[in-house]
This record gives structure tokens, sequence and C-alpha cells, in this order.
């Protein structure tokens, strides 16, 4: 049975609308994700810049394309300083650190329509990994694969090829790739929300997917499951279980969780390790905020930090 520990929390920052994405870029600026921010009733999501000091937010963006407003919800940092975010309207965007920003692309490598995308992760390659648990992007009508199997995940390539790894999941969530000692870019791991899943690709010529196994499952029966996920220096994967009140810590094998860490909300959304540091942000849905605690390990260096 998982070892329940319960460290001290300080929470940051309330009232951003949907909280996901937190991420840091290679300066160590600190930004995140209001998806839930509507205008006139239509999706109006924002990009923001975090003041960890001041513990205050700024809009940098609010992301829209032909007059279609996004829902951004995950987000990871390039070497050169952009923000790549991922969509559930738009499917791909790049952010600059001066707010501006562009859709990667309306269609795939196939010329498929994208999907609307939810998380994002770099592997030490450059490739970006997403997952897609939306239908079509916008001017498409607005469908999520909670119920029917139609979530994907899409690789980024390092050349700017964006095509689809992988189908047939009930909503696709958080994603973390899983690297060997040496740096190789071996497993991505994709959350199944409403099945409490964690599935496990191997990466296969580099930016392809194959031999999808069970990877780990989330404890419990409550509604919600993985959501947001990150690895800490021991190759220990920490989930955000929305709606347990608990991040998940599963061991570099994955199975059962062998660590349960306590809460003091419902529904944690995403987690991120501050650089070279043992400190967690963390986001969360009951109060929309952003908070910190302190893990046992260091966070496994993220892409923008490697050399």
């Amino acid at each position: 049975m998982a070892t329940e520990v319960q460290p001290e929390f300080t929470k940051l920052l309330t009232g951003l609308m949907g909280a996901e994405g937190p991420v840091f870029d290679n300066e160590g600026s600190m930004y995140m994700v209001a998806p839930e921010v509507e205008n006139s009733g239509g999706y109006a999501g924002q990009i923001l810049k975090i003041d960890l000091e001041n513990q205050t937010s700024t809009v940098l963006c609010s992301p829209s394309v032909d007059g279609y407003g996004g829902i951004p919800a995950g987000c990871q940092a390039d070497k050169e300083g952009n923000i790549m975010v991922a969509d559930m309207r738009l499917g791909i965007l790049k952010v600059q650190p001066n707010g501006t920003f562009s859709q990667v692309c309306q269609k795939d490598n196939e010329g498929l329509v994208m999907q609307g995308c939810n998380d994002c992760s770099y592997d030490y390659h450059g490739n970006l990994w997403l997952t897609a648990p939306a239908g079509s992007i916008a001017p498409n009508p607005y469908t999520r694969s909670m119920e029917e199997s139609f979530g994907s995940v899409y690789c980024l390539t390092t050349d700017g090829t964006v095509k689809r790894v992988a189908t047939g999941i009930r909503f696709p969530n958080g994603i973390a790739v899983q690297h060997s000692s040496d740096g190789t870019p071996l497993k991505v791991i994709v959350a199944e929300t409403p099945t409490k899943l964690l599935w496990g690709f191997d990466i296969h010529e580099k930016t392809n997917l194959k031999n999808k196994t069970q990877w780990g499952k989330m404890p419990g029966v409550l509604e919600g499951g993985a959501d947001g996920m990150d690895f800490d220096e021991a190759g220990n994967l920490l989930v955000a279980h929305w709606g347990s009140g608990h991040v998940e810590v599963f061991g570099t094998s994955g199975g059962d969780p062998i660590k349960r860490i306590k809460c003091p909300f419902e529904r944690p959304s995403n987690i991120h390790f501050k650089p070279k540091s043992k400190t967690v942000y963390i986001t969360e849905h009951d109060s929309h905020a952003l908070w910190k605690f302190d893990w046992e390990n260091r966070g496994k260096a993220q892409f923008c930090e490697t050399p």
C-alpha cells in the first residue's frame, strides 16, 4: 500500500480560471494558463506570466485565430524562450516572450485537420509530444473524447512536422517522456483520464510510438483521474490526480503508486518543478489557484535546461 505524505503547501495566487500548465522558461520566468476565461460567452483563455516574488499575474496574451478564442491547457518551453502551448480549440501555439503568438498548423502531415490539444512534453532531442483529447480545431464544433475514444497523441518533430502517432484514447491528458540514464528518450507516458490509466508507448525511430501497454493505474473509484505530470531526478513520476486530493507518485516501472502526496484541495490539475530544485508548483480547480510544496527529490531537467 502506498505511503501517504503531507508536505507543507503554500498558496501563491488564486482566481486563475481553470488554472493549468505551470512552466519555467530557460531564463527562469514562470508562465501558466487560465483556460476557462470567457468573453461575451465565447472562449477567451489566457496565457499568463507569473511574478512569484510579488505573487501576481499578468496576461501575456489571449490567443485567437480567425475570431475563435482558445482554451490553452498545457505548456512547455523551448530553448529560445518561447512557450509552446497545447490548446483545446486552436491545436498547437507558439508564444513568444513579448506575447506574440502563432498557430503552428491547422492540418497534420497527412492533411488531416488537427485535433485540439491538452498537454505537451519535450524529449531531450527536441521533439514535442502532445495529447489531443478534443475533436477538430476551430472553426469546427468543440467536442471532447470523454465518452468516445477519438483522442490522439501528436509529435511536433524538430523539423517542424506535425504527425499523429497514436489515437483511440479516451481523453488523453497529461503526458511525460521517460529517458534513459544517458538521456535517450525511451517512453511516452500518457494519462487516459476517465479510465484512470497511464499508458506507456515505446519511442520508435525517434518520432513514432509503438507497443502501447498499461504503465500504471490511479487508485480509487472516484470521479476524475490522471491529469498533469512531471518526473523527478530519481525517475519517479508525480501525477496530479484530479478529484482525489492527491498527487500520485509512481516508481520508474509504473504499476501502482509508491507514495501519495496529500493536497489541501481536491482537484489538482498540473505540476511542474522549479528548475534545479525540489520545489513543485501545482495548479488546482477548487479555487483555481497556484500553490507550491517541496518534494524529496529535485525535478528532472527539462529540455530547455539541457545543453
